[in-house]
């Protein structure tokens, strides 16, 4: 079963999240947090530098292999877990997900400062890592 494991380049626990979910026996897709947590801010400024607008760079070379690269492993994945913090991309993914039809779950930072009534849409919300490698576990073995 092939997890895609959504977060923030800037979040240091996607590793560990990965590792535990590859020990229990599970595909996991995480490359994305090779570029580190720089990666995006380095884009900018290059993209700044060469004089264009965001919406040009959406449309450059670099932005539409890296949307692709993502694309691609979202829809050969078999569901998703977006770790919480995560910023627009990751909320932008975890509905995609949701929207084909995939379990999408949310893993939670501990008690958010502020509540949000739509992870209402997530296939289940959990607060601790225990309780997400329990439900995946039961998923897998369904």
């Amino acid at each position: 079963m092939k997890v895609y494991l959504i977060g923030s380049m800037r979040n240091p626990c996607i590793p560990e999240i990965a590792i535990e979910l590859r020990r229990l026996g599970f595909d996991v897709f995480d490359d994305w947090f090779s570029p580190g947590d720089q990666a995006d801010e380095k884009w900018q400024a290059y993209e700044q530098q060469r004089g264009r607008t965001y919406h040009e760079a959406l449309k450059g070379y670099h932005a539409r292999q890296v949307l692709a690269f993502d694309k691609q492993h979202l829809d050969e994945t078999d569901c998703a877990v977006l770790a919480l913090p995560a910023g627009k991309s990751g909320h932008l993914e975890l509905g995609y997900i949701i929207g084909r039809g995939k379990p999408g779950y949310v893993l939670l930072n501990g008690e958010p400062d502020r509540f949000d009534i739509m992870l209402g849409l997530a296939t289940a919300v959990f607060p601790s890592t225990k309780d997400l490698y329990a439900a995946l576990q039961n998923l897998h073995c369904s």
